[in-house]
């Protein structure tokens, strides 16, 4: 059996208040709105959805739930709601595009790699995707739509320095706007949810923590999907670790920004099998204190599961 960590989210969750911005205006989170951005959660069902695969990268869509073993916070599930595959999931896809200074050298190359991922994977009849321009600030420059000739003028709008006017980057406000005012307006149960992050994760201005960002993406059933830009020469970052963090969190990944193409039409694929072939579990935990803290969830899998896609736990909400 290999071990594997899941995070789930709640099935059922509630907004506590509506953000101040939404639409396609600038906006710029102050510690006000990540305030009034908190949400409430009463978990007394929870969801996973993970993606396993075999040795050749094959998605498992035939597990059976007598072949998992599942433990919230070391202790089994209460009772077994639900499990079944699901496969050829419609896709939501957020295009965040990091336009500031350190990222100068790398938006034409994220900008291309954006639109091969519009023109190419993204199916008109069933998945839809918006497009989010960031820096100090960050901007919608294309709405939910299925229309790739739309996202691709919406990716070409994207300019550096555009959202930029007073330096520094605020890469987790853009991320937790994203997973509040869009994702978290449509079904998360109905489609593979996920950000396309292209940044170099360093991040100078930002007023949301990345506990917070992790926990709306998390509550969002949102994955971030990391094309990571080299941080400048000679200089430290953080930004590599920020991005591992939120593409483990979350269930996504991470990828070079520099690839060659064939690596990149890889990496696009990669994405689209995760997401399109997902296992569902709804469970009722053992133990539920709504007391906020964070459960951690473990899944041991068959061997004939070479790797799982998976979140890493959950915060159990207040009432």
């Amino acid at each position: 059996m290999r071990q594997h960590w899941i995070v789930c989210f709640p099935l059922i969750f509630a907004l506590c208040a509506e953000p101040r911005h939404a639409g396609a205006q600038t906006n710029r989170a102050s510690p006000e709105n990540v305030e009034a951005y908190r949400l409430k959660v009463a978990v007394n069902e929870v969801s996973l959805t993970f993606h396993a695969a075999d040795a050749h990268g094959l998605p498992v869509n035939d597990l059976k739930l007598d072949e998992l073993s599942l433990l919230d916070n070391g202790k089994p599930p209460r009772r077994i709601l639900e499990f079944h595959p699901l496969q050829d999931m419609s896709l939501r896809a957020g295009i965040l595009i990091d336009t500031s200074d350190s990222m100068q050298q790398n938006v034409s190359a994220d900008r291309a790699i954006s639109i091969k991922f519009a023109q190419r994977l993204l199916r008109q009849q069933s998945d839809q995707a918006f497009v989010m321009d960031f820096g100090y600030l960050s901007k919608i420059t294309q709405t939910w739509t299925n229309d790739q000739a739309a996202l691709a003028a919406g990716i070409r709008q994207v300019v550096t320095g555009r959202e930029n006017p007073l330096g520094g980057t605020a890469m987790l406000d853009a991320i937790f706007r994203a997973c509040f005012n869009v994702f978290g307006k449509v079904d998360h149960a109905a489609s593979g949810n996920f950000i396309l992050l292209f940044s170099d994760g360093d991040d100078n201005a930002s007023h949301a923590s990345l506990e917070e960002v992790v926990d709306i993406c998390q509550r969002s059933n949102t994955a971030i999907y990391a094309f990571r830009a080299e941080p400048v020469p000679s200089f430290f970052s953080f930004g590599p670790k920020t991005l591992a963090e939120l593409a483990t969190e979350t269930g996504g990944r991470v990828f070079p920004s520099d690839d060659s193409e064939a690596g990149i039409d890889s990496d696009l694929r990669l994405i689209e099998a995760d997401l399109r072939n997902q296992c569902r579990l709804i469970y009722n935990p053992a133990e539920l204190k709504h007391d906020g803290a964070f459960h951690r969830i473990q899944l041991k899998t068959p061997e004939r599961v070479e790797s799982v896609n998976i979140r890493s736990g959950y915060y159990d909400r207040p009432r």
